[in-house]
């Protein structure tokens, strides 16, 4: 695994405090956002990296493990049970032994980090973490807009998990214990989900918030009226203000995407009017129209 430098990647330095990451995080984020950068796949590996150094940075024990072990970190329980039993095991019956003495299958993980080995025989009973999974799941915006449940498989076995409503393009969850098995009787790793989130045709999601276009009848514009709007969340009837102009934005609020694991908080839902001209005009809607020009 190539070393990743979390404090590189939210450019602060290693004496950042909570509120330095809290902001850096936000300012790359809103720069690497999929839907600010539709199709671009570095962007889009990016804003992973930013969301993957936040999760750490933000978490004071993980980056406690993460400034130690670096790379590594997500392995500190196995470097200091290693580390314990080597101190322990450094002599056997009053004698040190070496690899060649003792024939040991010590691990490479355990002799690459500290050096030296152990006796066969008491090696084999250290506990190991088990190896982290890493999946992804593709969800359309309809989906990621409701609670919901789904099975996947991992480790071999189907696991059913559930989804929250307004889960983020890139977000990652942890699913603790369904990671690789633990080497003797040590516990399983994690199995950490990153969700790919596709734009719903016509609606453009921006953190909580919607945007949408609208197509109005010239009529309609100008005298006014009433409209049907589909939205995520049902059919909808908007009123339209006389002598709306072309490109016009109304906000629908508490109509955008639901806050992530915040019942009952919604974004907003931004609409921008696209005014029709008409076409194949008779001759009688020429003239009024004529007539119209010349008061």
């Amino acid at each position: 695994m190539n070393f990743i430098d979390y404090y590189k990647i939210l450019g602060i330095d290693k004496n950042a405090t909570a509120g330095d990451i809290k902001k850096a995080y936000r300012k790359q984020a809103r720069k690497y956002h999929p839907d600010l950068n539709p199709n671009d796949a570095d962007a889009n590996k990016n804003f992973q990296q930013i969301n993957e150094a936040n999760e750490v940075l933000s978490d004071p024990e993980k980056r406690k493990k993460y400034d130690k072990y670096g790379k590594d970190w997500q392995h500190a329980e196995q470097f200091e049970n290693a580390k314990q039993y080597q101190e322990q095991s450094s002599h056997f019956s009053g004698q040190k032994y070496s690899r060649a003495q003792s024939g040991s299958d010590f691990s490479d993980f355990f002799e690459s980090m500290f050096g030296g080995s152990a006796n066969a025989g008491r090696s084999r009973q250290v506990k190991f973490r088990g190896e982290d999974y890493r999946a992804q799941i593709q969800l359309n915006l309809t989906d990621a807009y409701k609670t919901h449940k789904q099975t996947l498989s991992a480790n071999g076995k189907n696991i059913r998990i559930t989804i929250p409503a307004g889960i983020e393009n890139g977000q990652t969850i942890k699913i603790a214990g369904h990671g690789g098995t633990g080497i003797n009787g040590g516990p399983n790793g994690d199995l950490y989900i990153t969700f790919s989130i596709a734009n719903h045709p016509g609606i453009k999601r921006l953190g909580n918030d919607l945007y949408t276009h609208v197509d109005l009848e010239l009529y309609t514009a100008v005298l006014g009226g009433e409209i049907t709007l589909d939205t995520l969340s049902g059919k909808v009837k908007l009123k339209v203000k006389p002598e709306t102009q072309n490109g016009s934005k109304v906000k629908l609020k508490g109509k955008g995407f639901p806050a992530y694991k915040k019942d009952g908080q919604f974004g907003d839902l931004y609409i921008t009017y696209t005014v029709k001209i008409p076409t194949h005009l008779t001759e009688r809607q020429k003239s009024l129209f004529t007539e119209l020009s010349k008061s």
